[in-house]
């Protein structure tokens, strides 16, 4: 696939609301803000956030200016907005991570909690790192989370759930990875490429992480604003056609100085 420049990879995000004008509605995306700061855990994402983000308005601001929601805490009903602009410098700081995980030759686990939309950018951003020598880390057999099972598939973790790959944003199938790593004696990654839970997780405990996440959650961008998590990239993380990722994931592989694989 041509690899867009950064105006068209922009004018893209927008026309298939990726990024721009998105689908989630301004009411879900205060509500979860509402319940991060009153300290629900299943907004946190695995990371641990105590009493230092208690106020609404401080999430909203952060909200604002690294993932482009509307700053006016008067608007209250209707649409909300993720800055294409932002989302570009997220990727073009995920490809500086990428290349120095190559240059290193890093162990790089990558994982999912959205398959429907997000598992082809993984996968192929995998094979991509792959290709140029760094190690995809191969998760232990047989682990459970959530009443599931945690599992690998084209290189990416996820979660599996009565024969279906299951949407989560919670950070056990992740924690599972980790302790099942450790328990085994084996080493741990160094880098996370994830989103939501798994990359809460991994960030939490200490490892270098990145991550996708949607405007409703707030979770990461706060890891990131705290140098948790070393990228989080603003995106509606599930448009109605999976391949509308496509020219995002030929850029930031490109911008990586990596190579798209089949």
């Amino acid at each position: 696939m041509p690899i867009p420049s950064r105006a068209e990879l922009i004018d893209h995000l927008v026309r298939t609301r990726i990024a721009g004008d998105v689908a989630t509605p301004r009411e879900n995306n205060l509500s979860h803000f509402r319940k991060l700061a009153n300290g629900d855990r299943r907004y946190w994402f695995g990371l641990e956030l105590d009493d230092r983000w208690t106020d609404e308005q401080d999430v909203l601001a952060v909200m604002a200016e690294r993932c482009g929601v509307v700053d006016d805490p008067r608007h209250r009903t209707g649409q909300d907005t993720i800055d294409p602009a932002l989302t570009v410098d997220a990727l073009d700081r995920m490809a500086t991570v990428l290349r120095k995980a190559v240059e290193d030759r890093q162990r790089v686990l990558f994982a999912t909690g959205h398959p429907g939309g997000l598992l082809d950018v993984h996968r192929r951003i995998a094979a991509a790192v792959r290709a140029a020598g760094c190690e995809i880390m191969v998760i232990p057999p047989g682990l459970r989370a959530d009443e599931g099972y945690v599992f690998q598939f084209c290189d990416v973790a996820m979660l599996e759930r009565g024969a279906t790959l299951w949407h989560t944003h919670s950070p056990e199938p992740m924690a599972a990875i980790l302790d099942g790593l450790a328990r085994d004696g084996r080493a741990l990654p160094d880098l996370v490429v994830a989103d939501h839970g798994w990359a809460g997780c991994a960030g939490q405990r200490g490892i270098d992480a990145m991550g996708f996440a949607d405007c409703n959650d707030p979770a990461l961008f706060i890891a990131e604003a705290e140098g948790t998590l070393a990228v989080t990239v603003p995106l509606d993380d599930h448009v109605v056609d999976p391949r509308y990722y496509d020219p995002l994931t030929a850029y930031v592989i490109d911008a990586a100085g990596l190579t798209a694989q089949p």
